[in-house]
């Protein structure tokens, strides 16, 4: 039987009321995910346990090789597309190191190193070489990257500028002109190794890592009346509703907050996205035999809501989901409305 992620967990919780505000600042996530499989003849993912939380994913698989040969394979974990740009922040766990969202997997509990992939692409042309040589780092994100672009020689960056790898960027801070150049390209990061599924065996397959928690200030899927009322309508709240599954309880229960925050006028809600490509199980042959996921949102005060079938409430902050021959047909988003002091 094929499932989907496709109902509505919708978590309400009582807590200090908050202000309406909206900001054009963004910070967008960055939508890793599960494991991809180069050979699936015969093997069969068992079992998948999904913890998700603002401070942690963790991955629990099982899988099993039904053939009478042991399959040896490649396995990789493709990290989320990091762009360059000047239009949005991203958010990056650890902008100061090259595995920046600290992956790491086990397979029957013992460590395995693997092997990285990294290329840094501008206007689909592979520029990693060209950072190479000027040791400039390949993720477009953070000072390391910043500081080392600003002491290239203008020659140089005046020929990055033209293969679409930087923009130059100048503005007065109040004490004369500053210029800085922002780094234009695309990173993909894909982590691999080789794992042998022995013959009529389980095999237990684990990864961890830090999520990317996308923010904005303010409720970027409301709009508001002359009277400063939010109205939950329009084009933003349609593209949100569908991809958090927003249902009329969640909704009231966001409308409760603000109103009565107006009156207090000192804090305000903020968006959290958190995402995780759950697609890439349906590389592997057939089914997931049997799904669990938890949602754990961190804190009570919390409001959240998202995709999915069957929830279950199992504590103050988790929700739990499970499935049978699970058929993975839509990734995982995963909206978090917490507050914050303006």
């Amino acid at each position: 039987m094929k499932r989907a992620l496709s109902c509505t967990l919708t978590l309400l919780a009582a807590t200090l009321a908050v202000a309406p505000a909206r900001a054009n600042d963004t910070m967008a996530d960055l939508k890793a995910g599960g494991l991809v499989f180069v050979t699936t003849d015969n093997v069969e993912m068992a079992s998948e346990d999904l913890y998700l939380s603002p401070h942690a994913v963790k991955v629990d698989y099982v899988f099993h090789n039904s053939g009478d040969k042991d399959q040896t394979s490649v396995v990789a974990f493709p990290m989320p597309d990091v762009e360059g740009s000047g239009d949005f922040m991203v958010s990056v766990p650890d902008d100061g190191a090259d595995n920046f969202m600290d992956f790491s997997v086990t397979i029957e509990g013992q460590p395995v190193t693997p092997e990285i992939d990294r290329h840094a692409f501008a206007a689909e042309v592979d520029v990693t070489a060209l950072l190479t040589a000027h040791a400039i780092p390949l993720l477009p994100f953070g000072e390391a990257t910043t500081a080392a672009l600003g002491k290239l020689p203008p020659d140089v960056l005046d020929d990055w500028t033209r293969r679409g790898m930087v923009f130059r960027d100048e503005y007065d801070a109040g004490q004369g002109l500053v210029v800085d150049w922002t780094p234009l390209w695309r990173l993909k990061t894909t982590y691999w190794w080789r794992t042998t599924f022995p013959a009529g065996k389980d095999l237990r397959v684990s990864h961890r890592y830090k999520p990317s928690v996308g923010a904005t200030a303010g409720l970027a899927f409301t709009s508001y009346a002359d009277d400063g009322k939010p109205r939950f309508s329009g084009p933003d709240f349609d593209r949100e509703q569908a991809k958090y599954c927003m249902d009329g309880a969640f909704v009231k229960a966001v409308e409760k907050r603000v109103a009565a925050n107006a009156k207090q006028g000192d804090r305000v809600l903020m968006e959290n996205w958190l995402s995780y490509v759950l697609t890439t199980g349906a590389n592997w042959g057939g089914t997931i035999g049997k799904f669990h996921l938890t949602i754990d949102k961190g804190k009570p005060e919390t409001l959240v809501s998202f995709c999915g079938d069957g929830v279950k409430k199992t504590g103050p902050t988790t929700f739990e989901i499970n499935a049978t021959d699970y058929y993975p047909e839509r990734d995982i988003d995963v909206m978090l409305l917490n507050e914050d002091e303006l």
